[in-house]
């Protein structure tokens, strides 16, 4: 007999570095905040878009400028192998949202106040709170110029910190003003970077031509005195961009929205204008952004639409969560109501018709599963109800099968007691079973 050949082992398959499996409990935390946006969302009036998560590659180029980090490093580019059209992997979705806004005339009736939530893509070095793939939710206010709609959004932000007890994020704003006022900035930042040219490290010395203001974000240490001594981009601005600032200041200051005023505040796309913006913590070490945004009046423009004003912010969902386990602000696990004991899987038919009744009540339930039709113990079933954290045990023994009735015993109240009810009255009993959560 000849032998054969062993098979080689399998491969693990495990997922891509930096895109991350949510499993439970932390996706229910995931789910929870994304509920407590929707509310938020609702009660300023912005409605849900959502855009694709694929987009032609133009479109990032265009709208967040060639010299960026993301256009030049980060973006998950390909080709459609069918017909060969340049492709990209969403890594921001204030373009696309522009973008969809030009196709289907959004704007034909008036400005539009929209919000998105979902999976954004960038190669970079993954770390705690900064991933590949990984959620933001964003606001975006389309089609109005006035300050009073960048207060919103940051208001907004601010009453989301305090809705999931967040304490410790401090919020910096700063004016980029418009181009005419940044065009001379730049110049002037040119100059004093020649000026100390041998002191720049290899990065900003790349930009130093094409996008010298994100030299001003560097956080090389060796570079912090040059950085510090740059002109600054506020004493460049004309009265108008000034008065939309104080505006915007004026309306935070009477809501008690405390802020900081940071010159060196930029932002890594070259659509912004006006009012820019971050919410900043210290508890995430040098990755401190937890939202960020500011005003876009040209993006319409660039993407080759009629000009619109425009202004938004997009947080990491990612990051805020961190904030959240770290200070236990909230507990999100989602109550659950029963869970039933059963002792024969005959009697299968009826427990499930009635978990139906219950469910269609709003009564949270898990039913005990059998291995292929054998039930384990009553008492391993017991320490399963226990740890699962339910209100109560629904006991569908022989007796209660017998009788049509099902035994309710409290979980969580040592004082309350066992009772008894006829499944003919399910609907008299099963509201007491729900969570007042």
């Amino acid at each position: 007999m000849t032998d054969q050949p062993l098979s080689p082992p399998a491969v693990k398959l495990t997922a891509v570095k930096g895109m991350n499996d949510v499993l439970p409990p932390d996706s229910a935390m995931v789910e929870w905040f994304e509920a407590t946006v929707r509310k938020l969302m609702a009660r300023y009036a912005y409605r849900n878009i959502r855009t694709p998560i694929v987009e032609r590659t133009p479109l990032f180029i265009r709208g967040l400028g060639e010299v960026t980090d993301i256009v030049e490093k980060e973006m998950y580019c390909f080709e459609d192998r069918l017909n060969g059209d340049p492709l990209t992997l969403r890594p921001e979705a204030t373009a696309g949202v522009v973008r969809a806004a030009l196709e289907h005339n959004l704007l034909y009736d008036g400005g539009k106040r929209l919000y998105y939530m979902g999976p954004m893509f960038r190669h970079e070095r993954p770390q705690k709170g900064r991933y590949r793939q990984f959620d933001q939710i964003g606001a975006e206010a389309i089609g109005f110029g006035g300050a009073e709609v960048d207060a919103e959004l940051i208001l907004m932000a601010w009453a989301l910190w305090a809705e999931i007890g967040l304490t410790d994020v401090r919020l910096e704003l700063n004016s980029l003003g418009q181009p005419t006022e940044r065009l001379a900035h730049r110049q002037a930042l040119i100059a004093h970077f020649e000026q100390h040219a041998d002191a720049l490290d290899e990065d900003a010395r790349r930009r130093l031509h094409s996008n010298p203001l994100r030299i001003l974000d560097s956080k090389n240490p060796h570079m912090q005195a040059i950085v510090n001594a740059a002109p600054k981009l506020l004493d460049f601005l004309g009265a108008e961009s000034l008065a939309h600032f104080a505006a915007l200041q004026a309306i935070l200051q009477a809501n008690g929205v405390p802020f900081t005023v940071n010159p060196r505040l930029v932002r890594g796309m070259d659509y912004y204008n006006l009012s820019v913006f971050e919410f900043v913590t210290d508890r995430l070490g040098a990755q401190g952004t937890v939202c960020a945004g500011g005003r876009y009046d040209y993006l319409f423009e660039q993407l080759g639409g009629k000009s619109s004003p425009a202004v938004g912010w997009a947080l990491g969902v990612d990051r805020v969560l961190e904030l959240v386990k770290a200070n236990q602000a909230a507990t999100v696990t989602p109550p659950l109501d029963a869970y039933v004991i059963v002792t024969d899987s005959v009697a299968m038919p009826l427990v499930l018709a009635t978990l139906q009744s219950l469910r269609a009540q709003g009564i949270s339930a898990q039913m005990h599963a059998s291995a292929n039709g054998v039930m384990a113990s009553m008492k391993n079933q017991f320490k399963r109800a226990d740890a699962s954290g339910a209100r109560f045990a629904l006991i569908f023994g022989p007796d209660e099968m017998a009788a049509q009735q099902v035994t309710i015993k409290p979980l969580r109240d040592a004082a309350a007691s066992q009772t008894t009810q006829r499944l003919a009255d399910l609907s008299a009993w099963a509201p007491t079973l729900q969570s007042p959560l």
